[in-house]
């Protein structure tokens, strides 16, 4: 059975941080590259970050970057997002996704229809 859970979701203060987790089990993570989408209330997903299996190429969203790093770990199936200076616009529910993106594609923003899995979320929200 796929599964990619997450964890490391929570409450905390704008310039605060958090890092959440995802574990993957049930398929052959190695060979797709694992990320996460964002869902906030009212707001179209937005693909937040990605990292290739063989942690060559990363992407992240304008929205994150330099606050955010995404991080994986093939022996253990696991992917982090260390997410550093957090404001309120990143309250949303965040989602754990694996999917395959065409080489020529790599380094570009990720659509939805490419993912193969999905994760069942961990809610982030920054408020004061």
């Amino acid at each position: 059975q796929v599964q990619l859970v997450e964890s490391g979701g929570g409450s905390v203060q704008p310039g605060g941080s958090l890092r959440l987790s995802c574990a993957a089990s049930g398929f052959a993570p190695e060979y797709y590259t694992i990320g996460w989408f964002r869902q906030a209330p009212g707001k179209e997903s937005e693909g937040v970050s990605y990292i290739m299996s063989n942690a060559g190429i990363t992407y992240y969203a304008d929205s994150v970057k330099g606050r955010f790093t995404i991080s994986r770990d093939n022996a253990e199936n696991t992917v982090n997002l260390q997410m550093n200076n957090l404001k309120p616009e990143d309250t949303a529910l965040y989602y754990c996704v694996a999917l395959i993106i065409p080489r020529p594609l790599l380094g570009t923003p990720p659509r939805r229809g490419s993912v193969d899995f999905w994760g069942h979320g961990t809610q982030v929200t920054v408020s004061s």
